[in-house]
């Protein structure tokens, strides 16, 4: 089998040892005030030898809160959590970016302060139910953002990116798929917004832009990437024409030299839709991450045809923590235990065994 997810990629002035990267993983394990712990320590230790880290998302601010038991990069506590992290993951000469996250509409007025709520680009309620400390609880009409919000939004991604530098990362992703806030502004099914933030294209890019140049101000274009996931249904999203509006939201991101975009190419929902993410992908002139069920026989094919640069595994990083030995070697892998991919303690978290 090609050794071509072993060849070192350089990104800026940073080394990545392989084209293997960790993908965003939620695990529901920050302890008390949304500060990683010392078993997220662990496990983010037993995975360093991935080319590239990107951690599970972290809310950007107090209200950029969607579930139980995430961490955040908002306060003293959290930076220094996270700081306990990337240096257990550099201890072993790994690189960790970590991924920028506001929930947006995907939250609750319980995980809100004050029991406020949450925010979206239009007063639009997700049907079903998310869960909170209280058991699983109906979704709620969000709040829609009014245009004067918007400046202080972005200043709260441009504050948990200098968070970052003082936590040790060597760059940051912007969450910008699953149905989150800034995916919320780019698809039409959840932004009905008649202001300077929704209606075209142009309009519907602007927060993501915003956000872009805001956070590369702080880290340079060379340590951030985007994510973007243009078929994934998850969180009630969809838009009218999700090619042509990914297309050119690809496209748009050119007007900076980042580190990757990173694809979701999944959809979690019950149909795949049909899109065609050879074209997605050469709208953007930069380094692509390819992301969802790859294997390494199909994660080798991509980067030997050109259209991968990196590839993201996740539920194959959950359960094998020296994923990158067991490709070079060819060894078997460890199944993962989904009953335990979110919330809990060790278990299905730091325990899964190594080769050696």
């Amino acid at each position: 089998m090609p050794n071509n997810l072993f060849t070192p990629l350089q990104i800026g002035s940073l080394t990545l040892s392989s084209r293997i990267a960790m993908a965003p993983l939620t695990r529901n394990r920050a302890g008390a005030g949304n500060v990683p712990q010392a078993m997220n320590v662990e496990y983010y230790r037993q995975r360093a030898s991935a080319g590239l880290i990107i951690t599970e998302g972290a809310q950007i601010s107090a209200t950029a809160v969607g579930y139980p038991a995430t961490p955040g990069i908002h306060s003293a506590e959290q930076i220094a959590g996270w700081k306990q992290v990337t240096d257990a993951v550099h201890s072993r000469s790994g690189r960790i970016f970590l991924q920028l996250w506001h929930c947006g509409r995907v939250s609750h007025p319980s995980l809100q302060p004050d029991g406020i709520l949450p925010v979206a680009p239009s007063a639009i309620q997700l049907a079903g139910e998310t869960f909170t400390y209280q058991g699983s609880q109906p979704f709620v009409t969000p709040r829609a953002l009014a245009t004067a919000d918007l400046p202080a939004i972005v200043a709260d991604y441009r504050k948990a990116a200098q968070n970052c530098v003082e936590a040790g990362f060597d760059g940051v992703e912007i969450h910008a798929a699953n149905g989150y806030l800034i995916d919320q502004f780019i698809r039409d099914g959840s932004n009905r917004r008649t202001d300077a933030y929704g209606g075209s294209l142009e309009n519907r890019s602007r927060l993501l832009l915003e956000v872009t140049a805001a956070v590369t101000q702080i880290w340079g274009a060379e340590r951030v990437g985007v994510r973007f996931s243009p078929i994934n249904s998850f969180n009630g999203m969809h838009d009218s024409d999700p090619q042509k509006t990914f297309d050119y939201m690809a496209a748009a991101l050119n007007a900076f030299d980042l580190a990757y975009l990173h694809g979701m190419e999944l959809d979690f929902g019950p149909d795949q839709p049909a899109f065609d993410f050879a074209r997605f992908r050469n709208c953007f002139k930069g380094r692509y991450m390819a992301n969802g069920g790859y294997d390494q026989t199909r994660a080798s094919a991509a980067l030997a045809s050109g259209y991968a640069d990196l590839v993201a595994f996740g539920a194959l990083f959950i359960a094998n923590p020296d994923l990158p030995e067991r490709f070079a070697r060819n060894a078997p892998l460890n199944t993962p235990d989904q009953s335990t991919f979110y919330g809990g303690d060790e278990k299905g978290y730091t325990d899964y065994p190594a080769l050696s």
